[in-house]
């Protein structure tokens, strides 16, 4: 099984999820929740996909595998992975996501959600474990109830009323549709919001769109748009639709941690979760206490539950790819958004532009307002991912070695392994390497005093990967 658990869900090419191993992952998610009592014999699994090609077959796949384990699959159709959460967790129901978010179309993947929201890292282990014995045969895929009307709308109403008395009234705002399924969702509440939604450039081929580390190609047709259209800013968002992508006035795009800052402000989170891939200067930005995890969702609403625990009411967590899960009910306008601990692209949409009007800004303004740190991030695609596990192993254990690959870079003051190598130079810049736990990549971050230097660090940091490792 090629296939495996990535920093959120499983992930693989698509021959190594359609030759079984979806399937099997599936049968043994239903075992789990069974075994474990999460769920009783009929029990409805929600099944929902995104827009890729290969996301119907193995949607059929699992839902044969659901079924042969005695549990009902109900298809909730193409729609955004947190409508889906919604739905399902108010229903009291586990569900899949079929789903590899924004990684080419020649991969895919499953999420999987219990009752109550994202498997843990212990759910993960109990669903590895038990995969292997789960490739018997499957029986004939049956037709499933179709639910994707009702949990669609859903997701849509709980946002009716976030900016009363016509805070958006009058933004007009560009939707790069792309093959999000989070789109018509995204048009239908910022509509609703008496927004002017522009919708531009969708696409029946599925096209990868990263938010964390946007390509150019992605970032001159925003800019392109915004100046042609005369928009006050352009949203869009994952495959998936649970990472936002907002671009301001002026064509430039936000960092999702910046996105993330805004909203803990906005909604006045008493404590926040994110990774310590997010910009260093949100501890002083944000008057909540602020906890550092590892990278992937499991982590950071594992940190959630925690500060739950401890009494906050207002807990908030993000990612530096802009996605925001939300740990208890918050009330906003004349909405009550139940919790939500999976990542949401919308949240962060609507907070961007509710919080700079509300402010009286410009969407540029009040991001420049927040004083971060200027911060950037790429990543080495085609990558292969032992080459940068191996890397980034020897430059955290051997000092010179580490030393010697920084040379060119700077003096290293300061070393960072929680979730591969994050390295302070003396410079006071800031260089981070970690292998993705989604695709063959190299994800490279960086922190500097420009914008132009933090580029200009992720290019030389490039160089040398490449240089060190004879990989292009």
């Amino acid at each position: 099984m090629a296939a495996k658990f990535g920093t959120s869900g499983l992930r693989g090419l698509v021959g190594d999820l359609t030759d079984g191993t979806a399937a099997a992952h599936a049968r043994a998610f239903a075992r789990h929740l069974r075994q474990s009592g999460m769920a009783d014999a009929g029990a409805p699994v929600f099944i929902g996909r995104d827009m890729r090609a290969s996301s119907p077959e193995i949607s059929a796949q699992c839902a044969a595998a659901l079924n042969a384990e005695g549990l009902e699959p109900v298809d909730c159709g193409v729609l955004p992975t947190p409508a889906l959460a919604l739905y399902a967790m108010g229903k009291g129901a586990a569900a899949l996501m079929i789903t590899g978010s924004h990684i080419p179309d020649d991969r895919n993947g499953v999420k999987f959600y219990r009752p109550d929201g994202e498997i843990d890292k212990n759910d993960e282990l109990a669903i590895s474990s038990l995969a292997p014995a789960c490739n018997e045969p499957l029986p004939v895929a049956q037709i499933m109830r179709d639910r994707s009307s009702e949990a669609n709308a859903g997701f849509i109403e709980r946002y009716r009323g976030f900016a009363p008395g016509g805070l958006l009234s009058g933004l007009r705002i560009g939707l790069y549709e792309h093959s999000s399924a989070a789109s018509d969702a995204l048009a239908a509440i910022l509509q609703d919001a008496g927004v002017d939604v522009i919708r531009l450039g969708k696409s029946s081929v599925f096209i990868p769109v990263d938010t964390e580390a946007v390509s150019q190609e992605t970032r001159t047709l925003a800019a392109g748009w915004v100046r042609s259209q005369a928009l006050d800013g352009l949203v869009s968002a994952d495959g998936d639709g649970d990472r936002p992508l907002v671009v301001d006035e002026t064509g430039q795009v936000l960092r999702g941690d910046a996105l993330g800052l805004i909203v803990a402000r906005y909604l006045g989170a008493d404590a926040v979760v994110t990774p310590v891939t997010s910009n260093t200067g949100i501890e002083s930005r944000c008057p909540a206490e602020v906890r550092r995890t590892r990278v992937g969702s499991p982590f950071v609403i594992a940190g959630m539950s925690e500060a739950l625990a401890r009494g906050r009411q207002g807990v908030i967590g993000f990612e530096a790819n802009g996605g925001v899960l939300t740990g208890n009910s918050i009330k906003v306008g004349d909405a009550q958004l139940a919790a939500l601990p999976t990542r949401d692209s919308v949240l962060p949409v609507l907070c961007a532009f509710a919080a700079a009007r509300a402010a009286g800004q410009s969407l540029s303004a009040h991001v420049a307002s927040l004083g971060l740190p200027v911060a950037a991030s790429d990543r080495i695609e085609n990558f292969p991912t032992a080459v940068s596990q191996a890397l980034v192993t020897e430059l955290s254990k051997d000092e010179a070695a580490r030393n010697r690959f920084f040379e060119p870079l700077g003096q290293v003051s300061g070393v960072d392994v929680t979730d591969g190598l994050r390295v302070a130079l003396e410079s006071g810049e800031i260089v981070h390497l970690r292998p993705s736990g989604n695709a063959p990549e190299m994800r490279i971050y960086s922190e500097a005093a420009t914008e132009a230097l933090a580029h200009d660090l992720i290019v030389r940091t490039r160089d040398r990967v490449r240089a060190v490792t004879g990989k292009e």
